[in-house]
């Protein structure tokens, strides 16, 4: 009897429970016919529009490189706040305190190697990777041993590693980047990057030389960030070319080789610097917020032309269209250019925790910071029932080659992904990827690749995607 009562009370709850969800529902619809037509219309100018490409230009050329606490840094700040300002929006500048590195001198040399001819040495380039300690003055000199994995490092021992050199020597894989899994193919390089001088260090090594993390065969060497651990003694650090790091692996296989180099970089104190924070308020829900963006540091070989200048310029783009075509969103739009993702990810990490109280009102992130080449379509992260919110956006940009939308569980940008743990739905552009590590952290970043024809349709997606979940009629699931 009493069962009986129970089932009869839990399905008039339920019934009632979903009577009353049916009642306070949105419309079933995800994009109303006007929205639709609101998409064509911003594709169609997005790619017939060069706002991107000059701002491109101008933040690379004009600017230059831009890594943290320098004055170029700087200016970019000024720089994009004030073009956000002439449109009117809603401009803020959030304080970040930003690790301030600086490079100083670089130069290596082979000077003992089976072969040599008396009194001569080989010349290899190098760069310093980020965060690197310095050198002495005059030089570190030490012999080399080779390895391809941290597996490797760990069968020679301390008895073959202390007092030396480790060169990791682990290769980018070409033939993966070149079948379209570029940022793959980076993945598995860049782990030496990152832990190879704490590894090398544990073991006695006195320095260690890494391998060019990217695709570049044109002799340039690939920079970017490493890191100390506590209680592991600190050393220095270097980035060789793909063509230095096959001479001397093929050269140790013969007999004993003896490298020297020089780096002089600094730690300085942390320095004040800013994320820029510009607001397009929304209609109708102005207090959820949809979030375009991109990050205004770079490393400091190349211009940062494609890391990431590209996905600045195309997140001031969105607003930009938006006020050419006089629409309004019906939430705002918040473009962000997020200082420091290069060496620290500090204005990703400061503006998520000043949001934490806000962060259930913000309705989507999107970060483009792969490039520029021709974009696919759409990654997202979160609940894999998005994909179908996502379709009718898809359908518009089919018609530009943009159509395919694809779950990335692991996260779609490093700077929205602190946003992205806490459950924001989070999105980025789906790149083609083949080529774009063979510039990447190089002296070969510079604004000559961008191709105004695929910065275009770049654009057209951020903008697209941007509106179109500015817009939906209903919540996304998260």
């Amino acid at each position: 009897m009493r069962s009986g009562l129970l089932t009869l009370f839990l399905f008039t709850f339920t019934f009632s429970e979903n009577c009353i969800a049916q009642q306070v529902s949105p419309t079933p619809q995800l994009y109303s016919p006007g929205t639709l037509t609101q998409l064509r219309n911003i594709q169609k100018a997005a790619l017939a529009s060069d706002y991107a490409y000059t701002r491109t230009a101008y933040l690379s050329n004009n600017i230059g490189p831009r890594l943290s606490g320098s004055p170029q840094a700087q200016r970019a700040v000024e720089y994009v706040a004030g073009e956000m300002r002439k449109l009117g929006l809603d401009v803020r500048l959030q304080k970040v305190m930003v690790p301030h590195w600086v490079r100083g001198e670089e130069r290596g040399e082979i000077i003992e190697f089976p072969g040599m001819a008396p009194g001569t040495t080989q010349k290899i380039v190098l760069t310093a990777l980020g965060g690197s300690i310095a050198t002495p003055a005059s030089g570190l000199s030490a012999d080399v041993v080779v390895v391809s994995s941290y597996d490797e490092l760990t069968r020679l021992g301390r008895s073959g590693v202390s007092g030396k050199v480790v060169l990791f020597n682990g290769k980018f894989d070409r033939e993966l980047a070149e079948s379209g899994f570029g940022l793959d193919a980076y993945g598995q390089a860049v782990q030496f990057r990152g832990g190879g001088a704490v590894a090398a260090a544990r073991l006695g090594a006195v320095g260690v030389l890494v391998r060019s993390a990217g695709g570049s065969q044109n002799r340039l060497a690939h920079t970017g960030g490493m890191r100390y651990a506590d209680g592991v003694r600190q050393i220095p650090a270097a980035a060789i070319t793909f063509e230095d790091a096959e001479t001397i692996a093929h050269l140790a296989t013969a007999g004993k080789v003896r490298v020297r180099f020089t780096i002089t970089p600094k730690t300085l104190p942390d320095a004040v610097s800013y994320n820029v924070i510009a607001d397009l308020l929304g209609s109708e829900k102005p207090d959820e917020v949809v979030i375009v963006s991109g990050h205004l540091d770079s490393w400091d070989l190349g211009t940062g032309a494609l890391d990431d200048a590209t996905g600045i310029a195309v997140s001031m783009q969105v607003p930009s269209l938006l006020k050419q075509l006089n629409l309004r969103p019906r939430r705002t739009i918040r473009m962000i250019a997020y200082m420091n993702e290069e060496n620290g990810l500090r204005g990703g990490t400061t503006y998520a925790r000043e949001e934490t109280a806000n962060l259930s009102k913000h309705f989507a992130a999107i970060e483009s910071d792969l490039g520029a080449s021709r974009p696919l379509g759409i990654l997202f992260t979160g609940k894999s029932e998005i994909a179908a919110y996502l379709e009718p956006i898809a359908d518009i940009l089919s018609s530009q080659g943009a159509r395919l939308v694809q779950h990335e569980p692991g996260g779609v940008g490093a700077d929205i992904s602190p946003l992205t743990i806490a459950g924001v739905p989070s999105f980025a552009p789906f790149f083609d990827t083949r080529t774009y590590f063979n510039y990447h952290h190089t002296a070969a970043d510079t604004f000559d690749k961008v191709d105004p024809k695929e910065l275009a349709e770049l654009g057209s997606v951020m903008a697209v995607l941007a509106y179109g979940l500015a817009n939906l009629e209903q919540p996304l699931p998260r």
